[in-house]
């Protein structure tokens, strides 16, 4: 008997896949097929079958064929028929499982009890339900186009509220047309740069200049592209831009002028203006990493540079802090003249940042709900900080707190040569938090402070003051 292959149940939304084949009659090769999907559990107990006629019919035979074939397995036991209901599989106690010698796993280092790192935003605190909303809103009134292939610039609607939202609240001078869309800082850096991400070739090349602190990530990012950094020395004025004249193969720059990673402070207005004087007389790019320019506490807007000249400054945002690094989504503000450079490297389609993610972020900012859960988040934060310093201040008053005054961590100074022992004396209390000297540049000059990165997003309320306390008892004594 040929195979006959069943997709069926169309009545009832459900698809049946049977392999009916071999000796006998339709009859008892249907029985067989069933009895065997039923054993082996690839039809679970309660699922309901086709009605005899839709099987029937896919399988082109009668319908007392299947009838008989639904009887035989009832009188087994393997199904049930009950008015109204349908035929469905029979409950059955689950067939007994093969006993297997456990075998010993290895041992594993348990997880810390507190996590104090660095640059992850508070996940309970996702906006579900405005987001949800936002996404109805988005899905049911995009245009058809909208479920086709992507546009590498992403979609007009998202760069329209971006154009918007950027030149409203952190000063940048654009328009849409000169916004791509990115899946995050790290896909806009290989698209500049090459690597994965792209085609395999970026935009720009040569040495960089970047901050003498900055994520170890980034910077293998950078030598995989075969891009090589030349550290910038950091103060608390920010990135000492003044040094960039004494590089003169640099043509580009990378910096966090809206509060320096790790260090915290906002680049100093006199070198905004030195680092845009640079790329005008060399002919040279910054580019502006707008790395926490959401949440500021203590001090007024620090506004982008990119609006002291947007024909030399490239602008790279995300959403992962502000709402969740789970979404994937960032964006670039170009010159002009990069545009089309940038987009050729990206492709015909877009690959990275889904649509409907873009639509339901563009519904999102244009309703004002996206202001409005920053601003939340704002406040939410900045207690977390404040809880942070009070304890410092009542536990160990000695350490000093740098770059609190905006983002999502602060830096404990520490005395010299102890930040090794204080990050084992937080692994014995259960901590998971950043040494200072982990973001420091190889090739940086001068000398290397101690200090201890913390984040103060991540904890769930209920356990920040025991991770807090776990904290004073791990930092060095006066």
């Amino acid at each position: 008997m040929p195979e006959s292959w069943v997709n069926s149940a169309e009545r009832i939304g459900l698809d049946l896949h049977l392999a009916v084949a071999g000796p006998g009659s339709r009859q008892a090769a249907l029985t067989r097929a069933l009895r065997e999907a039923v054993s082996d559990g690839r039809l679970a107990p309660g699922t309901r079958l086709p009605p005899y006629r839709s099987l029937a019919a896919d399988l082109g035979i009668a319908r007392n064929t299947v009838a008989s074939a639904y009887a035989e397995l009832v009188a087994e036991g393997r199904l049930t028929a009950r008015q109204g209901s349908g035929t469905r599989v029979a409950d059955r106690a689950a067939p007994p499982k093969p006993v297997r010698v456990p075998v010993k796993a290895p041992a594993r280092r348990p997880g810390p009890l507190h996590d104090l790192r660095q640059g992850q935003p508070d996940a309970a605190s996702f906006p579900r339900t405005d987001w949800l909303a936002a996404a109805r809103r988005a899905v049911g009134s995009a245009p058809n186009d909208a479920f086709g292939p992507g546009d590498p610039q992403g979609r007009i609607e998202l760069r329209q509220a971006l154009a918007a939202y950027l030149a409203r609240v952190r000063g940048v001078r654009t328009t849409p047309d000169r916004i791509v869309v990115c899946s995050g800082f790290a896909h806009a850096l290989r698209l500049l740069f090459g690597g994965t991400g792209g085609s395999g070739r970026g935009v720009l090349r040569g040495p960089l200049a970047v901050e003498a602190y900055g994520l170890g990530f980034h910077r293998d990012l950078l030598a995989q592209a075969g891009v090589t950094g030349v550290p910038l020395t950091v103060d608390e004025r920010g990135a000492r831009t003044e040094e960039l004249a004494d590089h003169q193969a640099v043509r580009a720059a990378l910096l966090t002028p809206a509060h320096q990673f790790p260090t915290g402070g906002p680049l100093h207005s006199d070198r905004r203006a030195a680092a845009v004087d640079w790329a005008r007389t060399r002919g040279g790019l910054l580019l502006e990493d707008d790395y926490d320019g959401e949440f500021r506490y203590d001090r007024e807007p620090v506004g982008a540079v990119q609006g002291l000249d947007a024909e030399r400054v490239v602008h790279l945002g995300s959403v992962s802090k502000s709402l969740s690094p789970a979404l994937r989504l960032g964006w670039m503000v170009l010159p002009e003249h990069l545009v089309d450079p940038v987009l050729a490297v990206k492709g015909e389609r877009e690959a990275w940042a889904g649509t409907l993610d873009q639509l339901t972020l563009a519904e999102l900012v244009t309703s004002g709900r996206y202001d409005r859960h920053v601003r939340r988040m704002r406040q939410r934060y900045r207690h977390r900080r404040d809880r942070l310093v009070a304890a410092l201040a009542e536990h160990a008053p000695h350490i000093r707190v740098t770059g609190i005054a905006a983002g999502l961590h602060a830096v404990l100074r520490l005395p010299a040569g102890t930040e090794a022992a204080a990050l084992k004396a937080a692994a014995w209390q259960g901590l998971a938090l950043d040494g200072l000297g982990a973001f420091r540049h190889p090739q940086a000059a001068g000398p290397a402070p101690d200090g201890l990165v913390v984040g103060y997003a991540t904890p769930p309320d209920h356990a920040y003051g025991a991770a807090l306390e776990a904290l004073c008892r791990a930092l060095p004594p006066a």
